[in-house]
């Protein structure tokens, strides 16, 4: 018997593989299509545990539906951009182009090794001209519409490093690089306005059912549509009013103070001469600093100070006092609220903290409600009005209705729809990103750059510093150009684009990868869009997720594809978890793929990654696991190998009404496990509990080749025993090769097949073996047992009487004999007397 040799069996299937790749067009039936795609990755240098889950999740969809016959595009590229290549510049005085297309050059290696069936003539890599011409490209078509747009921003800024952080880059309000304290910054800023699909991608989510209903909660969440009013408050001094919006008009009568976002305009202007100004200054000082992502939670402790200015509360017409608090958000709504501590929560604790006057609007159903004695904000929204002038007693969703109608007959407001989601801000001063493709002259202002001189590229002649903003503004070449309206002197936009933006579109680059003169071609995504399958972390839930379904919406408005949305479903795999965290170099419990596949190989690592959990759910490292895996496919090549020469030359196994007992229990088996292994995989996937029937199915075929049913070794030459076992086998290899290709690659070559396992069509169950399993009938010949029968359950009594007379070991009781008499127990015995 040869040994399985992983460390030379897998690298010759790999390059066998790689060297006849064969061109996938979009020919045929668009039905017969199948776009499975995972998320790509970032170029960081090594993959880990969680991406040979990750991939190995979308390989084996991928070779599953290869095998039913489907046209599928399985590509990989690179997320190529980033700020980790820019830091080992710094660090390391490695130019970022070169530490990225090394470490690209390494992850793919690594990916083939684990023998991840992409098409990598396809492979698209986002840091190259040829690519981000494209973004550049949209970025122009965007500016044309008024998708793309400049204006003032605050920012988080570091005074030391003197650059924007995003908003994960600032922890406990100082910077992740040199810990000053972050300050916000107002700078001209770029954006894409993606809240003029806010309303078209909040109805999205309802037709998107093949998507986890955890992650269009959070983007229904993060779009925030809110009914509600815009209401004006006027200033007491006469200068102006501060607009709010609110969900709940019908508790205006109960606003009893106003808060102010740290950022908002207005602040200045309100403590002008105040004795409180110096306080108010330092606080939203104090505010702004705050890590931006605990603001938008509210995990920190709500805090505020009163700016000596009232407003007039537009319905009591009293006077009511403005404070900062740290808790109001610029980006939401209009940067001010109204305060009602009686029926909101926070609003009652601030109240409380800073003794500020709460009244009592929304009664319950027994009118109990009192100011004094409430233990909590009332904000259950099934109540009276009360103690609210004219409206008092009419119910909470009337007194909306008839708050807001008031508001727009007496001027003081309107109705409005609001959206928590804000436009998407894509400036970065950093420099590996792509080239915003903006110039500014002083005479014609801001010009774009027009199409024919795109891609603007990158210049490589950059000082790395970690200072001064953006690299790009310190290269003169890149940096002073001509105004190609006017011909005179101008300077080039230095800030580069989010990366999202890279990632928002790539899977549309996929279908037409070499196009030149346009970002792909219509008829090729028309093919192949949307995606069948797309595969990733719960950590792009919101950003990526959302990003990329406004820009097919863009780019479907634009006319280069009919698709609506990128992603028709979705899975969003769990985490590696080792040692009770999630595997990473930080907490010292990475393990390296690479020593993985030397010791056990790809194949082992491919069945551990999915046997161990199922997709959705976190994995746990477990060694020995590791080693069951492998053993089982250990097991496997012995039992085939052993096999061989019975099997090669086998013939069509028997029809059910002909196979013997033995027989039958090895083919049931056979279709049953085909079956649940089709299932599982339709299934949500449940790679696990595949897997498992795939280890019975092992066990079964193991034991019925050893043995007959009396313990005596197998009969070598019984046709259909061996065509039995060469189904069984077959069907074993077939339904295990998405899972370890590289060992069914070998054994089915062993098996005699000259074509590879992957152009076999994956098997089919007969129904007639799904039934029940078969009843044994016991054969007594005058009270003595004689023989026995297999029959399905629902044979009768006649028929069971013909098998029997046919039956081989009664022709000595009963040839020349008179049956006199017939014994039937249903489903049990058939006796018959002579």
């Amino acid at each position: 018997m040869v040994k399985y040799d992983h460390t030379q069996i897998e690298p010759a299937w790999q390059a066998r593989w790689l060297a006849r790749q064969t061109p996938i067009t979009e020919d045929g039936d668009r039905a017969g299509k199948y776009y499975c795609l995972v998320m790509f990755p970032y170029p960081s240098g090594r993959i880990h545990m969680g991406h040979v889950r990750n991939y190995t999740i979308g390989d084996v969809i991928a070779r599953s539906h290869r095998l039913r016959g489907r046209h599928v595009l399985h590509p990989m590229g690179w997320d190529a951009f980033g700020l980790p290549a820019e830091n080992a510049a710094i660090e390391q005085g490695v130019h970022p182009a070169s530490w990225t297309m090394h470490n690209i050059s390494y992850m793919k290696q690594q990916l083939q090794r684990l023998g991840i069936s992409y098409d990598w003539k396809r492979e698209v890599t986002t840091c190259r001209p040829d690519y981000y011409h494209w973004n550049q490209w949209f970025f122009l078509k965007m500016y044309e519409r008024d998708l793309a747009y400049r204006k003032r921003s605050a920012v988080n800024w570091c005074p030391k490093c003197r650059t924007v952080l995003a908003n994960e880059q600032v922890i406990d309000g100082a910077c992740w690089r040199c810990d000053s304290p972050v300050a916000q910054k107002e700078l001209e800023q770029w954006f894409l306005r993606i809240t003029a699909y806010a309303e078209e991608l909040l109805a999205g989510c309802d037709r998107l059912t093949g998507w986890p209903e955890r992650v269009l909660t959070m983007q229904r969440n993060w779009i925030g549509k809110s009914e509600g009013a815009e209401v004006e408050f006027p200033l007491q001094d006469g200068s102006g009013a501060i607009t709010i919006f609110t969900t709940r008009p019908d508790t205006l009568y109960g606003a009893t103070f106003m808060s102010l976002a740290p950022e908002h305009p207005l602040i200045e202007r309100l403590i002008q001469g105040r004795p409180e100004a110096a306080a108010v200054r330092a606080f939203a000082e104090e505010a702004r600093r705050l890590d931006r992502t605990a603001r938008l939670t509210g995990n920190f402790e709500k805090a505020g100070v009163f700016t000596g200015a009232h407003a007039i509360n537009p319905l009591t017409r009293q006077p009511i006092p403005i404070w900062v608090g740290n808790f109001v958000l610029m980006e939401y709504g209009t940067g001010a609220i109204m305060a009602v501590p009686a029926h909101d929560q926070r609003d009652f604790e601030f109240a409380k903290k800073y003794h500020i006057p709460i009244r009592v609007v929304i009664q319950n159903a027994d009118r109990s409600l009192r100011a004094e004695t409430m233990p909590e904000a009332y904000t259950e929204e099934a109540g009276w009005m009360a103690d609210s002038g004219s409206f008092t007693n009419l119910s909470q969703a009337a007194g909306k209705t008839t708050i807001i109608n008031h508001l727009v007959a007496h001027a003081l407001g309107k109705r409005t729809i609001n959206y928590r989601l804000r436009d998407w801000g894509i400036s970065r001063q950093r420099y590996w990103g792509t080239p915003i493709p903006i110039i500014y002259c002083d005479a014609c202002g801001v010009v774009p750059v027009p199409e024919a001189q795109l891609p603007v590229v990158l210049p490589r002649d950059v000082p790395f510093t970690g200072k001064g903003g953006s690299p790009l503004a310190e290269s003169a070449e890149f940096l002073n150009t001509t105004c190609p309206r006017c011909g005179g002197k101008a300077r080039r936009e230095t800030d580069t684009m989010d990366t999202f933006v890279d990632s928002s579109w790539y899977f549309l680059r996929y279908t037409a990868p070499r196009e030149t003169a346009q970002p792909f071609r219509r008829e090729a995504a028309d093919y192949w869009m949307p995606v069948d399958q797309y595969i990733g972390g719960i950590e792009h839930a919101v950003l990526h997720l959302l990003y990329s379904r406004f820009f097919t919406k863009v780019v479907r408005d634009l006319g280069l594809t009919s698709a609506d949305e990128p992603f028709t479903n979705l899975l969003t795999q769990g985490m590696v978890i080792k040692d009770g965290a999630k595997m990473s170099k930080s907490k010292g419990n990475v393990v390296d793929p690479n020593v993985l596949i030397e010791k056990y190989g790809a194949d082992t690592a491919r069945l551990f990654s999915l046997f161990a959990a199922p997709p959705e759910k976190d994995l746990e490292w477990d060694d020995q696991a590791v080693e069951g895996a492998s053993r089982f496919l250990h097991r496997v090549w012995r039992l085939v190998t052993d096999q061989t020469g019975r099997v090669q030359t086998a013939g069509a196994p028997p029809d059910p009404e002909r196979a013997s007992p033995r027989v039958q229990t090895l083919q049931r088996a056979t279709h049953q496990t085909i079956q649940r292994v089709t299932a599982d995989l339709d299934k949500s996937f449940q790679f696990n509990t595949a897997i498992a029937a795939l280890m019975e199915f092992y066990n079964t075929i193991a034991q019925w080749q050893a043995s007959t049913p009396d313990g005596a070794q197998a009969p070598a030459g019984d046709a259909d025993d061996r065509a039995a076992l060469a189904e069984a086998l077959r069907a074993l290899l077939v339904l295990l090769s998405p899972f370890a290709p590289h060992l069914t690659e070998e054994l089915w070559q062993r098996l005699g097949h000259t074509a590879s396992i992957f152009a076999e069509r994956w098997p089919v169950a007969d129904p007639r073996w799904l039934k029940d399993e078969l009843v044994t009938i016991v054969l007594q010949i005058n009270g003595k047992l004689r023989s026995q029968l297999q029959v399905p359950p629902e044979l009768d009594e006649r028929e069971i009487e013909t098998r029997a007379l046919a039956d081989p070991k009664l022709q000595p009781y009963i040839e020349g004999k008179t049956i006199r008499k017939r014994i039937y127990v249903p489903g049990r015995l058939l006796n018959l007397v002579v």
